[in-house]
């Protein structure tokens, strides 16, 4: 990498920003000064969000429109990101209004702007001088969950330096006075065993050795789609601070610009239960879907049809949010969070028994699930008398949940990584993804050598995959198609269509219970192959099918 491209970050859309200099720290410095001066006359709090990305972004964009008794606004926001060559176009970028993030919910766009250009109440920086005017720190500082191994979520470690770091400048930085609110989903213990010492040294160093620093915690439950904003500002919070004063500034800060009204906050006594809350929370619904996975094989070797099954029980309704699991679990939380909860009791708290047995077991299977659909698929092209190297396959749908846009640790990468390591030639669409960074930049994202790359061979060629929105064009020629995702656009594929767009009989592998038994039939009268997760069925189908047809 030469020189010039070190001091440049480059925006996913291709425009390049040179990092600041020292000269440039001096102005900004001076810039900050300036409007928080000008919004403390106004009568508003300072309030850093730290880190700008998936969740601070929005974040920072909610305090910012958030507005007082009198319908004026109350906070004065400055999103800081460090200035890395990785992550600095997001302060130019929200500095003209444009929201960092790409989302389906058609609020964040335009509250963005807003509060940066309209309402003035929003900025952003790469100076950590910010700090020193806050009077609420928000930390969205990622805190990640590194595998070394796929399916064995045991051999990994909480990646916290990032964390701890952000930590030590906040405390080296801010007034005594200052809230400092951890928004990060943390290992249980982060805020007292890990954030409170880091901060109180840094008070002492300083001289404040009286201080006590006001450590909070209120994890989020952002959910990607049409819903992004309310998901944070209109949605249930519980949050917890380290002492009193910390438990009634959180409190009232919170209810300053959250719908608490509708969504009332609840208040837990001390950090760790609040991030055992986020924890549970998570792992709850990890185990939930990985219990299904057995179930799927089951049906899948006996005849059953899971979806069916399903759909039954959830009649009941004591058991009407039973879902079935798709191929893989994906988003950022539940691959990981029960993870941290592991390596929290073992690391922070000091225990050394094998406590931990569903937990450590629902991420395993969860993330060794996509790995399924591959082996359909090679079943189904032996039945047409073909195999994966010599095949030409579509996997329709890449991101992690129905109707958004959001890739990470989807269960189609691993699908993906599979169908190639096999030697298999893949394509793939999505009508709301235009990169797919696992793969467009896999040496570095999610950072370098993280990526789930390193877990399968012949893999170094997928830098160049690129995601087809033209359907059409997806589908032309191939031997296979994968329908991986439940979006809108894939739930009445008409049979005929398909097959007309492939040009000839496919295998279709049915990942999400997307097809109903007429669709199913007609692909077999159509002269193809049929398969999928928990649909053990299709073989009646299918007899039912060549019967007719004799």
């Amino acid at each position: 990498m030469s020189e010039a491209t070190e001091n440049y970050s480059h925006s996913p859309n291709g425009e390049s920003f040179l990092l600041p200099s020292p000269a440039d720290y001096e102005q900004e410095w001076s810039r900050l000064k300036q409007l928080a001066q000008i919004h403390r006359e106004r009568g508003r709090e300072i309030v850093v969000v730290m880190g700008v990305g998936f969740v601070g972004a929005v974040m920072a964009g909610v305090v910012a429109d958030s507005t007082n008794e009198t319908g004026s606004p109350g906070k004065f926001v400055i999103g800081m990101q460090r200035p890395s060559t990785r992550s600095y176009w997001k302060i130019p970028y929200l500095n003209r209004g444009v929201a960092p993030v790409e989302a389906e919910d058609p609020e964040v766009a335009p509250m963005i702007k807003r509060c940066v250009l309209d309402k003035k109440t929003l900025t952003a920086t790469f100076s950590y001088d910010a700090l020193s005017l806050a009077d609420v720190v928000v930390v969205d500082v990622q805190c990640d969950y590194h595998k070394e191994t796929l399916g064995d979520v045991r051999k990994g470690h909480a990646a916290i330096g990032a964390l701890e770091k952000s930590l030590k400048v906040i405390g080296e930085k801010i007034d005594p006075r200052c809230l400092v609110l951890i928004e990060t989903t943390v290992p249980p213990g982060t805020t007292e065993y890990v954030a409170f010492p880091i901060v109180k040294k840094a008070f002492e160093q300083r001289g404040l050795d009286d201080a006590e620093p006001l450590l909070a915690h209120s994890f989020e439950r952002v959910m990607p789609g049409r819903n992004y904003v309310s998901s944070i500002r209109d949605f249930w919070r519980v949050c917890s601070g380290i002492n009193d004063v910390a438990r009634d500034k959180v409190v009232k800060f919170l209810s300053e610009i959250l719908n608490v009204k509708k969504f009332p906050l609840t208040v837990l006594d001390r950090p760790i239960e609040s991030e055992t809350c986020k924890i549970v929370e998570n792992s709850y619904r990890a185990a939930t879907l990985a219990f299904l996975d057995e179930w799927s094989v089951f049906a899948e070797r006996n005849g059953v049809d899971i979806t069916k099954v399903v759909e039954a029980i959830k009649i009941r309704p004591t058991h009407s949010n039973m879902i079935f699991p798709g191929p893989g679990i994906g988003g950022y939380c539940l691959p990981k969070d029960g993870g941290l909860g592991v390596w929290a009791y073992q690391t922070l708290m000091g225990f050394d028994d094998d406590l931990f047995k569903i937990t450590p077991m629902s991420i395993d299977i969860n993330d060794t699930r996509a790995l399924r659909p591959p082996q359909l698929v090679r079943d189904a092209l032996r039945n047409m008398g073909k195999i994966v190297p010599v095949s030409r396959i579509a996997v329709l749908g890449v991101s992690y949940r129905q109707d958004v846009g959001d890739t990470r640790y989807s269960g189609s990468e691993i699908i993906v990584r599979k169908l190639v390591e096999m030697g298999g030639e893949v394509v793939v669409h999505d009508p709301y993804v235009k990169h797919w960074w696992e793969f467009e930049k896999q040496d570095t994202y999610p950072a370098p050598g993280h990526s789930w790359k390193r877990f399968f061979r012949n893999q170094d060629d997928l830098v160049d995959l690129r995601v087809e929105t033209d359907l059409a064009v997806a589908l032309e020629a191939v031997d296979a198609v994968v329908l991986a995702v439940r979006h809108s656009a894939y739930l009445n594929l008409n049979p005929d269509e398909v097959v007309g767009m492939t040009g000839r009989p496919v295998a279709v592998i049915d990942c999400f219970g997307i097809l109903n038994d007429d669709q199913i039939s007609r692909y077999f009268e159509l002269g193809c192959e049929v398969k999928g997760l928990g649909r053990g069925h299709v073989k009646r189908l299918k007899d039912k099918v060549r019967s007719q047809v004799k």
